[in-house]
């Protein structure tokens, strides 16, 4: 993990002046010292139309995966992402990478709004953030071998490696990732589900990308399996000084990997801060109830702790509630929760103060609860 510690805050953003394509290209190239923000996410939605007819479509509504999200991912650092299924955390990935368009909001790399971009300039952003698929079975074309797989970026980007120097540098890429460079004429069929995960880490990594988008990237693996994929992963960044946006379902793993963490719901990020503060000093109910649920190896510490039962079913996201969207399942909820729309702030009651809860939480009553789980 790096070693920088960040305000949870995002940060002022200074838009680029970029104007011609080359001169965007010369911004995007430039390095960012560590500790630097590189990645500005800024109120970004992402809205899927529900239309009905056939012959004649109209529009009756949108799922609103994405909702007003905000953040900041700096050199060097793990971002992890965590939330139930549907809360829109592959949809923010794919908006990263620009494999979907935002509905509005803003994605700043280096100071350039990427949402905006187009053609070359926008194939120079695609090389330095790159992403590692959830399923390694289905992410790898079954019809290619191994060499093309990984050297297939060096075709889009031939600038990256010469026609001649292709095959070494594939060799090389399979034996930074822990796979035997003798294995490049070999198919996906022929590999082990962590070792096809490998192949998509070294298909990531050939364009010497700074920011790697990592959706749920161990959840289909077996937890030993897990473990070292994990590790290689940083391993790799501490080599080649990557800045990781790590998505995954598991809490111990997020922990494991991540300088700061992100909770989201349904939408819109509930709860964000370092390791230390959401494990430790959870302040918004959602994340707390999220803790509490992870099993505990310990049998004293499992008959002590207190579980928190949500009740009622997840809301649609064709029609989140009003104000704050966690507050039909919160034990909280008072009127003002249906009125306002909490904001991703320090709560006032640990504003100045020298405590880890001092961190961003979208609740109108944030508060320390403790929570046992897993170490």
């Amino acid at each position: 993990m790096a070693e920088t510690a960040k305000n949870e805050e995002v940060s002022d953003v200074v838009p680029s002046t970029a104007e011609t394509t080359a001169e965007v290209e010369a911004v995007l190239d430039a390095p960012v010292d560590r500790g630097e923000p590189i990645l500005q996410v800024r109120n970004l939605v992402k809205h899927f139309p529900l239309t009905q007819g056939i012959l004649f479509k109209k529009q009756i509504g949108a799922v609103k995966a994405v909702d007003g999200v905000s953040f900041d991912l700096y050199k060097g650092e793990t971002l992890g992402i965590v939330g139930e299924s549907g809360c829109g955390k592959s949809t923010v990935a794919k908006l990263l990478m620009t494999l979907e368009t935002a509905t509005s909001g803003e994605v700043f790399y280096k100071g350039q709004d990427i949402t905006k971009l187009s053609g070359r300039a926008l194939k120079a952003v695609r090389r330095n953030i790159q992403m590692v698929f959830q399923d390694p079975y289905t992410s790898l074309n079954p019809r290619m071998t191994v060499g093309d797989i990984i050297g297939e970026p060096f075709d889009i980007h031939p600038e990256v490696a010469p026609k001649g120097d292709r095959r070494k540098r594939v060799q090389e890429l399979l034996d930074v990732v822990g796979l035997n460079p003798e294995y490049i004429n070999r198919y996906p069929h022929q590999f082990s589900g962590g070792q096809r995960q490998r192949i998509g880490i070294a298909r990531g990594l050939a364009l010497n990308p700074e920011v790697i988008i990592c959706d749920e990237p161990v959840s289909a693996l077996d937890v030993s399996v897990q473990a070292q994929v994990i590790n290689l992963m940083e391993k790799l960044q501490n080599e080649f000084e990557l800045s990781y946006v790590f998505i995954a379902h598991d809490l111990s793993i997020v922990r494991h990997i991540s300088d700061r963490v992100g909770v989201m719901y349904l939408g819109k990020m509930a709860e964000i801060g370092t390791d230390s503060e959401i494990y430790d000093h959870p302040t918004h109910p959602y994340t707390q109830a999220l803790l509490s649920a992870v099993p505990v190896p310990d049998p004293a510490a499992r008959e002590g702790r207190e579980r928190i039962i949500l009740t009622g079913d997840v809301p649609s996201p064709a029609n989140p509630p009003s104000g704050c969207r966690f507050r039909t399942r919160c034990w909280k909820a008072q009127d003002k929760c249906a009125e306002e729309v909490p904001l991703l702030a320090v709560p006032e009651v640990f504003a100045g103060k020298k405590t880890l809860a001092a961190h961003d939480s979208a609740c109108h009553f944030a508060e320390e609860r403790d929570v046992v789980h897993a170490a």
